[in-house]
């Protein structure tokens, strides 16, 4: 009988500054792809073309507990990946209490910074939505996806899906 890999610790950093103790919550990006239906003569039905990234885009949404003046400084930055963002995480197996190691690196800027509820005596959190213009997913050492957005860089399970597309426009 096997057990799932289940998420019993995390931590995140901000500019290589540690939110233990603060950071509450991370929803990590979805990996999602733009498809579109085709569906030419001769075909009994239609294939999804993988046209990309989803227009969506790569986004991270974060919380805080407190007021966290980082992030608010980093607010309007004008370079599209000025927020360097890390999660790591520890991701334990309850058959075999094997423990994996995942790492998540993004880099972006913040698009929201939703200060919640301000209510005396009562719990203040901040929650962050980032895009971003990078994702990399690392499990026990082993990069498993990386996107750079920016330079069309896209390597899944060590391949670089988007190398023959870079050569073929001159990149």
């Amino acid at each position: 009988m096997a057990m799932p890999r289940k998420l019993k610790n995390m931590n995140v950093f901000n500019d290589g500054g540690s939110y233990q103790g603060i950071a509450k919550a991370m929803t990590l990006p979805a990996l999602s792809r733009k498809m579109e239906g085709y569906r030419g003569g001769g075909m009994n039905g239609p294939v999804k073309v993988d046209m990309g990234l989803s227009d969506d885009g790569i986004a991270v949404s974060w919380k805080l507990g407190g007021w966290d003046l980082l992030a608010i400084r980093q607010w309007g930055a004008t370079s599209a990946s000025a927020v360097a963002l890390r999660f790591a995480g520890a991701v334990q197996r309850d058959d075999t209490g094997d423990v994996s190691a995942v790492e998540v690196v993004m880099r972006g800027r913040h698009e929201e910074i939703n200060f919640g509820d301000s209510e005396p005596g009562a719990d203040t959190e901040h929650e962050i939505t980032t895009t971003c213009t990078y994702y990399k997913l690392t499990v026990d050492g082993e990069v498993l996806v990386e996107i750079d957005i920016l330079n069309m860089i896209e390597i899944v399970d060590g391949v670089d899906i988007l190398a023959a597309q870079r050569k073929a426009v001159g990149l």
